[in-house]
């Protein structure tokens, strides 16, 4: 049990080893439970990067951008927990073995040696962002290493044989979309279902194997989550060679780096631990109404997935939204807020698990 809990275990790529008939109903919860804290894994450094865009730059392209991502990856993760409901299991979302602290691994091993962490849009945090989202085999520069989509589609192989298990139970249901941006999240009550939404993270994340384009319907002509990373840290659109139609770089339109505020990088276990900083009471509260909202935001998805009543599933996530909106407030004000260092560089939200 612990090694389903614990996001510092290798437990995916375990999985990932068990050979097929191994793969029953529970390696599929196990592998599920995994892939939720998989999506959330990515939210906290995909919200420092967007929220530490300057206010001028705040209705650009590139803000609008990583904005439709995070809408993605909000719906991702709730895709990934009805997946996990609707075969009989429940999300654990709130518990400290399970929330990804920063700096660190992503969860289960995958992409191991990559170190996710905290900060402001730099291009550093651009390659971190798209490093997470790589296919297998990427159109435009390479990488290595089992990918996310790689994961998803030993999921789906694995429904594919235990259709039987899909029972569409404590399935959250929600409209996503912001100004035609993010998917709805449905119930997943047949296989159909299930196979759609996971083409849909899929293809959101990485494209496809023939094209670097999402054709997720809404989106189509959008560029996939890795994409639009490695266009914004290149500072140019994706585009076909005209010498040759199958081969794409990055050497399209340009697009201007938008300005940030300059958070610095997180420190293991908080602003706490660093001894070259000292964090006063005002920064402290911040920090501590970051972490309690983000905290209290986990605790509503775990018991919207807990409950039998679909009202009360509605009212629980919508709450659980909102939460989360409410966190750019406080985070935005410490992304103002110097290091007493004299580096320049200011503090940031934590992201880290308080219990209530």
């Amino acid at each position: 049990m612990t090694a389903l809990l614990d996001y510092r275990s290798n437990r995916i790529v375990e999985l990932m080893g068990e050979p097929a008939d191994h793969r029953d109903a529970d390696w599929l919860k196990e592998s599920l439970q995994q892939a939720v804290m998989l999506e959330l894994a990515t939210l906290p450094p995909y919200l420092c990067g967007l929220w530490s865009i300057e206010d001028p730059d705040r209705d650009g392209d590139v803000f609008e951008a990583i904005r439709r991502i995070v809408f993605d990856e909000m719906s991702h993760l709730a895709l990934a927990g009805n997946m996990l409901t609707t075969i009989g299991g429940a999300p654990r979302l709130a518990d400290p073995r399970t929330v990804p602290a920063y700096p660190g691994p992503l969860p289960g091993g995958v992409r191991p040696g990559l170190t996710v962490f905290l900060s402001g849009l730099t291009k550093e945090s651009l390659d971190l962002y798209s490093r997470i989202e790589a296919p297998d085999d990427p159109l435009a520069e390479s990488r290595a290493s089992t990918s996310i989509g790689a994961f998803y589609t030993a999921i789906l192989d694995v429904f594919r044989t235990h259709a039987d298990l899909i029972a569409g139970t404590r399935q959250l249901i929600r409209n996503m979309s912001h100004h035609g941006q993010g998917n709805s999240v449905v119930a997943l009550t047949g296989l159909p279902q299930v196979t759609a939404a996971i083409e849909v993270i899929k293809e959101q994340g990485e494209g496809t194997s023939g094209s670097p384009v999402n054709p997720h319907p809404g989106e189509q002509g959008e560029p996939a989550h890795y994409y639009v990373f490695r266009e914004i840290f290149h500072g140019r659109k994706l585009v076909k060679t005209a010498e040759n139609p199958d081969r794409w770089e990055f050497t399209g339109a340009e697009i201007p780096m938008p300005r940030a505020l300059p958070m610095a990088t997180v420190p293991a276990g908080g602003w706490d631990t660093s001894g070259s900083v000292v964090v006063d009471a005002g920064t402290r509260e911040l920090l501590d109404a970051v972490n309690h909202a983000y905290s209290e935001m986990l605790r509503l998805l775990e018991a919207a997935w807990q409950t039998d009543l679909p009202a009360k599933a509605k009212e629980l996530l919508t709450k659980a939204i909102g939460t989360m909106f409410d966190l750019q407030g406080p985070a935005r004000s410490l992304m103002e807020r110097p290091l007493p260092d004299g580096s320049g560089r200011t503090f940031g939200p934590e992201f880290r698990y308080t219990e209530a």
